[in-house]
């Protein structure tokens, strides 16, 4: 399929002009020297789980890279010439690296857009967003991969890497060129939000990966136990007479995964895991030395399968939302290590594809601008230190998706969040930058906000409130 037949057409002389092998997998070395200013975060708690650091001390940026940065720095007062920030004692940490994000763009930009994502990632403190390849059309050739780079670096939000899919138009069948999309700037493959049902396309896919050291995503749901189903099945399902999701969905085809690692070696991650038994699974395989990981997302350690309530369809997700029992495993997970990693699992619906029957509605919650409280959750509830949560969403998923963020050290990308993690304040969704409002945290009292937000050195975001 050529370029010109599923670039937007707006975009399709510009991919002409731009493409070619030396497209930047990162950042571009034009955002590299975009700027020789130099910015000073000084009274700052300097926050780094990758290197350990977690002390008061100041941070140089110059340009789009970090400079300096230590106990101390600056003793002797900030030189003449440099911008400063004083960061109030708060913590600066890197920017938040959201590893699963739908931003809807090309084919849906009612519900958001690359620019309005990433104006909400900056508000969220993501410095980071990883693009699902479930677009209109799919990302499954190279001219999609260009394009979207080139979208995100046009627009100057959040750093923007896409995924790719597994297979050609998501239809589980035929594989697409993973070495080409590689080279063009896919940072690891999926088929989004639907399973790559088929054992043998699955085995093909890991063989192929396995081969170039290519990261195998999976949405973990075995589609004809999905198939129908609204929520989690159980007691709540059969009472609001809606068909259910089973658990073992999940399980099921996160051990036939498992058992295809086995066979290929390929590296392999299960995608916002929802379950106690596919936590259990992922656990196992960490334990026999497999590389197998996970992800989970903050609905399904903060809410659990009563948020559906009276068929709410703010609270209809996929996978859906569990119950209690596997709410408090996923916690016990992200504890442990069994998760490696939390995403936003950010997906934008616009009001007519949520405001209809429970069973007809779509499924899916937006999450950058809420992803930072909601993690600080488990912080305040004592599950665990703030270096060990800032963990899971910087530096994990970083190194997961062989990024160079995540992390502060001298030479790194200026990709920086000051927060305050015990700001107090009330979930809007009227006041969410994103242009869908789809939230079920509409309303709730949290802990933490992003107060300043950089990328590349440049100040994308400073809250006035």
């Amino acid at each position: 399929m050529t370029a010109a037949k599923k670039l937007p057409p707006e975009f399709a002389a510009d991919h002409q002009a731009r493409s070619g092998p030396d497209l930047p997998r990162a950042r571009t070395a034009e955002a590299r020297v975009a700027s020789a200013a130099r910015t000073a975060y000084i009274n700052a708690r300097l926050l780094d789980p990758a290197s350990g650091l977690d002390a008061p001390g100041a941070l140089l940026t110059e340009g789009a890279e970090i400079a300096d940065l230590g106990p101390g720095l600056f003793a002797d007062g900030v030189p003449e010439g440099i911008e400063t920030v004083d960061c109030g004692a708060h913590c600066l940490a890197p920017g938040l690296v959201d590893m699963r994000v739908q931003l809807r763009e090309p084919g849906e930009e009612h519900k958001e857009t690359i620019m309005t994502a990433g104006r909400a990632a900056a508000a969220g403190g993501v410095t980071t967003m990883v693009c699902l390849p479930n677009t209109t059309p799919v990302i499954d050739d190279a001219a999609l991969v260009e394009f979207v780079i080139a979208r995100g670096r046009k627009a100057g939000g959040a750093n923007v890497y896409p995924y790719a899919a597994v297979t050609q138009g998501l239809e589980g069948k035929r594989m697409t060129e993973m070495g080409l999309l590689h080279a063009a700037g896919a940072v690891a493959f999926t088929d989004g939000t639907k399973a790559v049902a088929d054992a043998l396309v699955m085995r093909r896919a890991l063989s192929y990966a396995s081969t170039f050291d290519l990261l195998i995503v999976q949405h973990p749901e075995e589609p004809s136990l999905a198939a129908g189903g609204h929520m989690n099945e159980g007691e709540m399902s059969t009472r609001l007479g809606l068909v259910g999701i089973p658990a073992a969905a999940e399980v099921i085809m996160i051990e036939r995964d498992i058992r295809l690692v086995e066979l290929t070696g390929a590296r392999y991650h299960v995608a916002h895991i929802s379950t106690a038994e596919g936590v259990d699974a992922v656990r196992r395989a960490k334990a026999r030395g497999l590389p197998v990981t996970c992800d989970t997302a903050p609905h399904y350690f903060g809410l659990n399968e009563t948020a559906v309530g009276e068929y709410r369809t703010f609270a209809k997700l996929s996978p859906p939302l569990r119950a209690e029992r596997d709410r408090q495993a996923i916690v016990e997970g992200i504890k442990d290590g069994a998760i490696d990693a939390i995403a936003s699992d950010h997906a934008p619906q616009d009001q007519e594809s949520k405001r209809l029957p429970f069973a007809q509605a779509a499924p899916g919650i937006i999450g950058l601008e809420t992803l930072l409280p909601l993690i600080l959750e488990l912080h305040h509830n004592g599950h665990l230190t703030l270096a060990d949560l800032v963990r899971r969403v910087t530096s994990a998923p970083a190194d997961l998706l062989g990024l160079e963020g995540g992390a502060l050290r001298k030479g790194g990308p200026a990709d920086l969040v000051l927060f305050d993690p015990d700001r107090p304040w009330k979930i809007d969704a009227k006041r969410f930058l994103s242009k869908s409002k789809n939230s079920p945290f509409d309303g709730r009292p949290v802990q933490g906000q992003a107060l300043r937000t950089a990328v590349g050195g440049r100040t994308v975001f400073v809250r006035e409130d």
